[in-house]
């Protein structure tokens, strides 16, 4: 993977990706998130739904993005500032979406770019559009790739992942130095009475 520098890059650079959402798929990410809404999962409930079946979780679908921010275009290094997403369809079982990330423009000053963000379905229609800011690395990063890695959930839950790694790590952190520091106090005894 290439992690190209603000001054790399132009307004009309491209990159997408495409993955088929699988009930694997959106399984991997409602374990990895917690988004256990029904819709995503139980066939009985999503049949009475509007939709009818099980749709994806909508930020699946924006991970796509995500995942091509971070691995194509600006690539490893990249960071976030912000994004906004307008759902314009539902993502079904079965579904082929392609993530597509093109530059808007270029701040170079500022090292930023603006991406127009699309994920279209296999009929090429609009599943999801949206606008990102992103930082791209600071230097020119040549990364190679870890073998074995990349399921489309580990892809797209990555920074949710990570997040929830962090947290766990800490609160044990904090557990650990809270019962070494109660071990450590010690309390006077209680004053006798006179009796």
């Amino acid at each position: 993977m290439i992690g190209r520098t603000v001054h790399e890059l132009r307004v009309g650079d491209a990159a997408q990706l495409t993955r088929r959402i699988t009930p694997e798929t959106i399984r991997e990410f409602v374990d990895a998130t917690g988004d256990d809404n029904p819709i995503h999962s139980d066939e009985t409930f999503a049949a009475a739904s509007r939709f009818g079946q099980v749709i994806a979780p909508g930020m699946l679908t924006g991970g796509l993005l995500s995942a091509v921010i971070g691995t194509r275009l600006p690539g490893p290094g990249a960071i976030y500032v912000s994004q906004n997403f307008r759902f314009v369809k539902p993502v079904y079982v079965g579904d082929r979406i392609t993530a597509r990330v093109e530059v808007a423009e270029v701040l170079v000053e500022r090292n930023r770019l603006r991406l127009r963000t699309v994920c279209l379905n296999q009929d090429g229609e609009p599943v999801l559009d949206g606008e990102a800011w992103v930082i791209p690395a600071q230097e020119h990063v040549e990364y190679a790739e870890a073998a074995g890695r990349g399921t489309l959930g580990a892809l797209a839950c990555a920074p949710a992942t990570l997040a929830f790694r962090a947290m766990a790590f800490w609160t044990a952190a904090g557990l650990a130095l809270a019962s070494q520091a109660f071990q450590l106090v010690k309390f006077p005894s209680p004053p006798r009475g006179r009796g």
